[in-house]
This record gives C-alpha cells, structure tokens and sequence, in this order.
C-alpha cells in the first residue's frame, strides 16, 4: 500500500508542475510508442488566457487538404487519430468562421475536441527546439562570390514506401537511387558537395556562404535575395534520406563547445571562425535537403504543403503525429524565464525531429525569429487535440502504472 501512495503522489506532482517545472517521471517505458492520456480543457493551465483566434487560418489551411481525403482515409499511421471523414466534419464547422474572436475559437475547440496528453518514452516531458525563415543572399548563375549550389530535387531520387511492400513497416520511408538494376541509398552530404549532382544540372540558385546554406537546410525553407534584388522563396521537396546528425554534439566531443552553451549562435560563430575544418564538420551530417522554388505567399511552405504561421506551427514526427493536428504545447521560453503556453497546428516535419514528445515550434523570419529559434532547448509537454467521435484504440490509451498491475 505505501508503493501505491508514492506514486500516487508522484502522480499529482507531474500534474501540478508548472512550466519548467517537470520532474522525469519515475517509471520510463523503454519504447516511444506514443500513448494517449484523456483530460479536459479546464486542466490545461491557461487554456482560457490564449489568443485560440489565431490558431483558427492556420487550421483552415489544413483542413483544405483534410476535405481533399478520401473520408475513410485513417488519420496518423495507425489510424489512432480517427478517419477523414470525421475530420472533415469539424473542417466544415470551422469554414464558418471568418474572423472569430478569442472566445469564439476556444468555444469552437472545446465544442468539437478533446484533449489528450501525450506520453512516450519519458513520460510526458520532451524535447522542444525552435526553427525560423532564414534569409540568404545569392544569384540565379554562379558566377563571383556566389559558388553554393541550392539543388532542387535530382532526376535519379526514388522514395520507397516500405508500407506498400509490409504491412508492418506502414509509415517508413526510404530514399535512394538504382544502380546496377539496384537500389540503393542515395548520396550523402560529402558526395553531394564534392560533385554527384553536377551533371544533373538541378540548380536553383547559388549562394555566398556554405555555411548559410547548411543552415538553410536545417531551417528547410527560406528566402534568397538574389543579386538583381528579387528575392526567391524556396522550400523544402526532398531529402536524400541519410541519418540526421545534430554537429553540436560533435563539438562538444571536440571541447569545441559545451552542453550550456550550445545553441545555433554558437555553432555558426565556430564554423566561420574554423573555415579550414568547417567543411568536414558540416559533412559529419550525411543528411541534405533538396528545395523547391515557392511562389511569393504568407508564409514558407511547411511539409504537409501549406504556408506556415508564425508562432502557430510546429514541426512533428510523422511517424507519431498526423499534420493538421491541433496541438497545446507548454514548454519554456528560450532566453526568458517565461513559458509558451499556446495552441498550435502540426503543418511540418523535419530529420532531427523523431519521438511522441517531441516539436520544432516555428518562429518566423527575421532576426528575433532566428535569436528565439538558435536558442530554443526547452523542455515541455503537449496534448493532441482530437474530434469527439474519435475513438481512440485501447492499446493507444496511457494507463498508469498502478493501475496495470495485477494483484
């Protein structure tokens, strides 16, 4: 009996910590299946204090390609998130809104969803980083000073849905290319920059800085202000499916940095400052992301394929989280000591960003956007935001320690 009361206890603690406050839970599921726990909006903290109205156009964005669906369509890989069709029920409830007030849109949520605190490998505590529309300067030839290839798609790129070969690898994907009437994986980021792609002239411009470019690959899209003073947006099409590796930590290895003062600044400070070891470091990341040229628009075009909202999108794990998902995220607030507290849209994925509880909250463009997204490390926590005729499967739903075991 006294077990039971301790994590009781511990139980109430994780419910009543604030922003920054979480401890790690005190039992660890080994895997990072995501699990769902059913609450209520009256317990998210500040709930009724969010402006819920801007969280409305970005939602409306995502449900345009929600009623595209064919409505029995599953949602999420599993399905866990319910069927088109039942989200295209609220979709149609939501076109009805034009300009909503805050207590419109948070009547709106709450008439039509419910909340559900997400839970993984760590319990219900991850990791959030930050992302930002990155500006670049460049040319449409090279010529000069700008000799940094921004490549579109290659000719010779295949995506592989190992789904449609095995049920049970449904939701993985694969790049590569044939060779020898095989296939295999596609160039990494060394191969890349040394030369594999020249002859399939894929170009879409050239830019100044290598090292602005590898961060445009990290961001995913951006814009290019070009030397004839147009400025060309481009956004993320395809990446060549190599593993993902965040440098910081190289440099750390290195003593180069360390785990305090890591951030994108200080990363970007290194590598100008180390021109000759530079290159090498970049390349320990073997992913790279190929663009695509966007028409002028609000917003950078996110991977679910709409323009992205300032402080109202966020990045997910697709192989967790289904986009056009609403999300309440609570975390810290980089360089404050204040707490991000807001409703936002699941519009955008991205290589580094793998688990249940994990996000990349979009900042903007600009150069607040970039301080705020080079320092966001912050824990936090989310719920998922579903349709009340969604019925979530059994083996989906968090059941506390204390209640799975068996006398």
């Amino acid at each position: 009996m006294h077990c039971f009361k301790c994590i009781a206890v511990v139980t109430l603690c994780l419910t009543l910590a604030g922003c920054g406050t979480l401890p790690w839970p005190l039992f660890k599921k080994t895997d990072d299946t995501l699990y769902l726990q059913p609450s209520s909006f009256d317990r998210i903290q500040n709930w009724s204090t969010d402006n819920q109205s801007e969280a409305i156009a970005p939602l409306q964005k995502s449900c345009a390609l929600i009623l595209k669906k064919d409505p029995a369509a599953e949602m999420g890989v599993d399905g866990f998130a319910g069927t088109a069709g039942q989200w295209q029920e609220v979709c149609n409830k939501l076109s009805t809104y034009l300009l909503p007030t805050d207590n419109d849109a948070r009547q709106f949520f709450q008439d039509n969803f419910i909340p559900y605190e997400v839970r993984g490998a760590r319990g219900r505590e991850g990791l959030f980083t930050g992302y930002y529309e990155p500006t670049l300067h460049g040319s449409r030839g090279k010529h000069g000073k700008f000799r940094i290839p921004i490549y579109g798609r290659p000719h010779d790129l295949i995506s592989v849905s190992l789904g449609d070969f095995k049920p049970l690898l449904k939701g993985e994907t694969i790049m590569g290319r044939v060779q020898d009437k095989k296939l295999v994986p596609y160039y990494k980021r060394a191969e890349i920059e040394k030369g594999a792609l020249k002859k399939q002239r894929r170009e879409i411009a050239w830019v100044d800085n290598a090292v602005d470019a590898f961060f445009l690959h990290i961001q995913g899209s951006g814009q290019i202000v070009l030397d004839n003073h147009r400025t060309l947006h481009v956004g993320y099409a395809a990446e060549n499916g190599q593993p993902y590796m965040a440098i910081g930590q190289e440099l750390i290895r290195r003593g180069a940095l360390t785990k305090d003062n890591v951030s994108m600044q200080s990363i970007r400070e290194w590598l100008e400052q180390h021109p000759e070891d530079a290159s090498d470091v970049m390349n320990l990341n073997t992913s790279y992301i190929f663009f695509s040229k966007l028409a002028d628009q609000e917003g950078p075009l996110g991977a679910e394929g709409v323009p992205l909202t300032p402080r109202r999108s966020i990045a997910v794990d697709r192989k967790k989280i289904p986009y056009g998902v609403p999300l309440w995220l609570e975390a810290e607030e980089p360089d404050n000591d204040g707490c991000l507290q807001l409703l936002m849209i699941a519009q955008d994925t991205g290589g580094a960003i793998t688990g249940s509880v994990r996000g990349d909250f979009f900042w903007g463009a600009g150069e607040e956007a970039e301080h705020k997204a080079g320092l966001m490390k912050s824990r936090g926590h989310s719920w998922l935001l579903l349709p009340k005729s969604v019925t979530v499967p059994k083996e989906k739903l968090y059941q506390p320690l204390w209640m799975s075991l068996q006398w």
